[in-house]
């Protein structure tokens, strides 16, 4: 029987998502040339009988990540459930996965089926015509998936991708390690923020983790404080360069971030580490705070220790307010234009994806794009949490490196690390970007 919650979750992410349409909807861009509807998928051979046909996946999804289970469930049901077609599936580490799936695609080597951000990173697919149109095959799935869930992998009103589940930036605290400097509620002004930060590093506890090898960690850190600064509004129309990056607010946010590195916030260590280490560390009490996306949520729930979920507090009132955060529905799954069986992966992909959200949500690897219909009374505390925190969002922001198109990511990626590595200050910062993209 279907939980009130798994209705109120439901409600929760599509009003969330209004709020993310309004402040950063992806930019509109070029469907593919000579073309008022995009290409459909060829008819797919007839396979010789008995045999099946094989389509290939591509995914992040490693032993480590929160959602390999989610993966293994899913296609292993789908597998299960068609006797004509079989998934098979391999999983790329993070960061390695960014370079592989651009190449594959410049080459013409792309799996039948692959994982991609939304945003930018998928539209530079879409735009290339290496990401086949979904609009035909969304149909069948309408009831189960609002459309609007579908909003940040829709390029000049087409659908490009089958999300999975939704996550935003959320600030892990351990209420155990605060107690002994006196805190007893996660900082709820940055005020209060350095205070308990001073007060941790007096007593030999280090405030903050962060991967210095992977810099969309630092990026999980560096937003957060940019749009409690500038405001959802403007963050977004930077990322969508409808706004310049020559702006003292971001400037003063940068060097808001470098002061808490250099007031001893962060490990030092972190810079040579990677995010599973720094989240290991937080796990096993190192720190006293982990900022990272809310896919954590299902791992860090079976600490050893008494955790909330928040988000980092409000810096300049006359722009920003809480409730405005980065993230929304960005993991997806799309499907290879070029494709002998692009018909056959375009049906598979919503049920895979479907599943996947199904498997994800009650792990705690994500909010639920797709509207649960199945019992979600055992979705842990901190999910429940972050699900409440988006429904009273009013603003949010796509994560920067998934926004902005690959080339311009990888810029502002650059001018990150040497944010975090203090190589550059808030106004050399500003200075770059501006110099670099506008």
């Amino acid at each position: 029987m279907k939980k009130a919650l798994a209705l109120l979750m439901a409600l929760c992410m599509i009003v969330a998502l209004c709020a993310c349409g309004q402040a950063a909807a992806p930019a509109p861009t070029a469907a593919p040339a000579a073309a008022e509807k995009p290409a459909e998928a060829p008819a797919a051979a007839a396979p010789a009988a008995a045999e099946k046909t094989v389509l290939n996946l591509w995914c992040i999804a490693t032993e480590s990540d929160a959602n390999h289970e989610s993966y293994v469930k899913a296609i292993d049901a789908f597998n299960a459930a068609h006797d004509d077609v079989e998934i098979k599936w391999e999983a790329f580490e993070n960061e390695s996965y960014k370079t592989k799936v651009k190449a594959a695609a410049q080459a013409g080597e792309l799996p039948d089926i692959f994982f991609s951000w939304s945003g930018a990173f998928l539209g530079d697919f879409a735009n290339a015509g290496a990401a086949l149109c979904l609009d035909d095959y969304y149909t069948p799935y309408a009831d189960q998936l609002p459309e609007v869930m579908l909003a940040n992998a829709t390029y000049d009103g087409h659908h490009y991708a089958a999300p999975l589940n939704f996550n935003v930036v959320t600030l892990f605290a351990n209420m155990d390690l605060l107690a002994q400097v006196g805190y007893d509620h996660i900082p709820a002004t940055y005020e209060e923020l350095t205070d308990c930060c001073d007060k941790l590093v007096a007593a030999g506890i280090t405030p903050f983790g962060c991967s210095g090898k992977e810099t969309w960690c630092v990026t999980e850190y560096l937003e957060p404080v940019i749009i409690k600064t500038i405001g959802a509004e403007e963050l977004g129309n930077v990322f969508y360069l409808k706004s310049s990056w020559n702006n003292p607010d971001i400037a003063t946010a940068v060097s808001t971030f470098q002061e808490m590195v250099n007031g001893g916030y962060f490990d030092p260590n972190g810079l040579a580490l990677g995010n599973d280490e720094v989240k290991a560390n937080f796990i096993a009490g190192k720190y006293a705070f982990y900022q990272n996306g809310s896919w954590n949520c299902g791992e860090i729930a079976g600490m050893d220790a008494n955790v909330q979920v928040g988000e980092f507090p409000v810096m300049n009132a006359d722009n920003a307010t809480l409730g405005m955060l980065i993230g929304g529905p960005n993991d997806c799954l799309a499907v290879n234009a070029a494709s002998p069986n692009a018909a056959k992966a375009a049906e598979a992909v919503w049920e895979i994806a479907r599943d996947v959200c199904h498997w994800g949500t009650l792990a705690g690897a994500g909010l639920p794009s797709w509207t649960p219909d199945y019992d979600t009374s055992s979705i842990n505390a901190l999910s429940n949490a972050v699900a409440e925190m988006v429904a009273t969002s009013n603003g949010m922001v796509l994560f920067g490196d998934n926004a902005q198109s690959a080339n311009i990511a990888n810029i502002y990626l650059d001018y990150v690390s040497q944010v975090y590595g203090c190589a550059i200050d808030g106004e050399g910062f500003i200075a770059g970007l501006t110099a670099d993209i506008g």
